[in-house]
This record gives structure tokens, sequence and C-alpha cells, in this order.
């Protein structure tokens, strides 16, 4: 079982019916907490260790649009379908194509029956952490150094499968026997080394992020243009995006097909500056388009974008898998949440019905993951062509046009 230099010791639980294994789970993002409470749910004992303070130490984002076939099931099997429906923000499908005018290209309403209903990830995340046992995660746990103990290196085969994870603060916890450490600690995991010298590149482009409050009465001609949904407007290399959320709210999303010694060229400290010079990339564009860059109520916030390679992969290590971005980080495609969080759902369902045999859920749980994350990886990536390629937005709007 985990065991702990100090305090942090093993969240108490009521011993599984089904498997002696306790999980160790690096990272309280969607995807960690989704197989925590999967887990829950069969009674098999997790702690979820956390880099944040708290659960209200930072905003979690914006909206999440919710699959049926990842998302979706990946809540009902942690008995959480209601709870998740109660989130849903109305309206939020609809979306439309712009010129970079202000002109239509496309324009979809939400008639309530997609398949796609938008949630905010701050409260998505809210219900996940309220349908765990209490002291499950542990705030203030950032990772400095997993080893493991057995092997130094992910390129032989006798690992023991016991590593040692070490906290910034100088305390550390170890996974042995018949435990299981998971990293769901995100594009740049702690736990990754372990089984992959991977790491993720930069992709060409990166997305500055503002935020516009009581748009409808302060913002009015942006909050028209955005609608009552999600807007974009695209060229070849770079875009503007915005999205209605919650309490009259726009958050926008400006992406540009840039080195990032570009970007290290602007003072994003000097907010006003910052802004100014990204607004210039888009010289011509409809005021009430590049409003959603100069007149934002926040700091423009810098998001270099990365990738894993589409088809990472891993040969079986014991004791040690990855989640969500930790195991397949790719462009923004509207998967990424949706996947972490179904990976953690099979996960946990995996080591249910595996009990007492923990390479075999393994193997059950990462050759479909796999699969599953390069199939998306790959469509993603020629999403993003059809967004910011040579013939954007055309290609785009052919796709919506034919029903895609």
């Amino acid at each position: 079982m985990t065991t702990t230099t100090n305090s942090a010791t093993s969240a108490t639980s009521a011993t599984s019916a089904t498997s002696a294994t306790h999980v160790t789970i690096i990272g309280a993002g969607l995807g960690g907490l989704a197989l925590a409470r999967v887990l829950h749910v069969h009674g098999i004992p997790s702690t979820v260790y956390e880099a944040e303070a708290s659960p209200t130490a930072r905003t979690q984002g914006g909206m999440l649009d919710i699959h049926t076939d990842t998302g979706q099931l990946a809540l009902q099997a942690a008995g959480l379908t209601d709870e998740f429906r109660g989130l849903v923000l109305e309206g939020r499908q609809a979306m439309r194509m712009l010129t970079p005018e202000g002109s239509v290209l496309i324009e979809e309403g939400d008639d309530g029956t997609g398949g796609r209903p938008e949630v905010q990830r701050g409260e998505l995340r809210r219900i996940l952490l309220e349908s765990l046992p209490a002291g499950t995660v542990r705030w203030g746990h950032k990772v400095s150094d997993v080893r493991s103990l057995g092997t130094d290196t992910a390129d032989t085969a006798d690992s023991t499968g016991s590593y040692e994870v070490t906290f910034a603060d100088g305390s550390a916890v170890t996974t042995s026997g018949t435990d299981l450490l998971v990293g769901a600690d995100g594009a740049w995991s702690r736990v990754r080394p372990l089984l992959s010298r991977a790491t993720p590149e930069y992709v060409g482009s990166s997305v500055v992020e503002t935020y516009l409050f009581d748009a409808d009465t302060r913002h009015a001609a942006a909050a028209k243009a955005v609608g009552g949904g999600s807007m974009l407007a695209l060229t070849p290399g770079k875009g503007i995006m915005g999205h209605r959320e919650s309490g009259d709210t726009l958050h926008t999303y400006v992406s540009l097909s840039r080195p990032q010694e570009w970007f290290a060229g602007i003072d994003f400290t000097d907010s006003e500056a910052a802004a100014a010079r990204v607004a210039a990339e888009f010289d011509g564009w409809a005021p009430e388009l590049t409003a959603l860059i100069t007149d934002a109520d926040t700091a423009p916030v810098l998001r270099p974008l990365h990738a894993l390679p589409v088809e990472h992969r891993w040969d079986r290590v014991p004791g040690v898998t990855l989640l969500g971005d930790a195991a397949h980080l790719a462009v923004p495609n509207g998967e990424g949440a949706n996947l972490a969080m179904l990976d953690g759902a099979e996960l946990g369902r995996a080591l249910a019905a595996h009990p007492g045999d923990m390479e075999a859920a393994l193997t059950a749980y990462e050759q479909p993951m796999f699969r599953r994350s390069a199939g998306a990886a790959a469509e993603g990536n020629a999403f993003y062509e059809l967004m910011y390629g040579a013939e954007s937005p055309q290609g785009l709007v052919d796709l919506f046009g034919a029903g895609g």
C-alpha cells in the first residue's frame, strides 16, 4: 500500500470488496477526478495529489462542450449524469462564423437537441470534487520529482512497480506492491518520463486569451458579433474566436501562427501595450472583432500550444500509467477534456474488472486509449488545418455546409 514520509498519508476508504489496490493520482484536473470518482463507485481507494493550494486557487478555464461518446459516457460511469445536466447552459451550442469584415458566413442556432451541451469547466470540476470522500484530494502538493525505486529508465522491463513521488515541500509518497501510480498531471507531466521519453513540442501557434464582462451592456457591439454561443473569424494563420459564457461574459481566444520568439518580444506585463500589439495583427478587421482584444477587462494571457506525437504510446511498465494530456497532448480540438474524463473512467472500470491483476487492467485500459487518442489527434490536426491552413476559412465553411 502507499506510504508517506509525513502526514500526507493515503486517503482512508472502505476496503474494496474486489481489489486491494490503492491508486495514487497526480493531478486534480477533470481526468484525475473522474478516475478517483469511478474508483470510489467501485470501492477502490485513491488519493489525489494536486499542486494548487485549494479548489479556488485559480479560475478553471472557460466553457466545455461535453460529447455524447466521450465525456458524457465518463460522467455516466461516475454516476453524475443528473448533476452534469444541471450545469448545462442552454443556447450555448449556437455557432456563427464571420469574415474579417464582420459579415456572416455561417450561422447555426441551438435547438436544444445537440449532442455537445456546454458547461463551465470550473462547475464540472466542482461536482466531481463534491462526489469524492473528504480528504481524497491533497491540496498544495506540487510534485518536484518522480522516480522508480527499481530502475531509472523506462527502457528496461525489470521495473519493480515501486515509485517515489517527492513534493516541493520535501515530503514524499511511495507506491509499491499492488499500488498504482497515475500521471494525470497534464502537458508537462512529471510521471510521463517513467514510461516515455517523448516531450511536447511547440506546434507553431499560440493563443492569447481575454475576457469581457457585462458584455451586453458594456461591450454591445462585440457581444452582438459573438451571438448567443460561439463565434469564429478566421484567415490563414490567425483567427479571433469568442465564446459566450455564464454571467454575460465573453471569453476571447486569439490564435496566431508565430514562432515563440515573436511572442517573447511582447511584454505581457504591460496589458495595454500587449493587447495593442496582438490587435495590430488584425489591422483592417471589423472593430467589433478587434474590440474583443483591445476592450478586454482582463490582462491578455499567452498560452503557447504544444503537442505530443499523434501516435504517442509506450510499452507496459508495471505499476504506472498516464491519462489525459499527460498521455496524449494535442492541439485544441474540443476533445481534450472529454478524452481525459473518458480515460479516467475507463481506467477505473478496468481496475474494477480485473481485481488482483493490475497488468491485465492496465493493458485493457492502455491499448484502446492509444487507438482512441491517436484517432482524435489526427482528426484534430486535420480540423486545425481547416481553421488556419492556406484555404481557411473556406474548407471549414464547406465542412459545415456538408453537415460536418
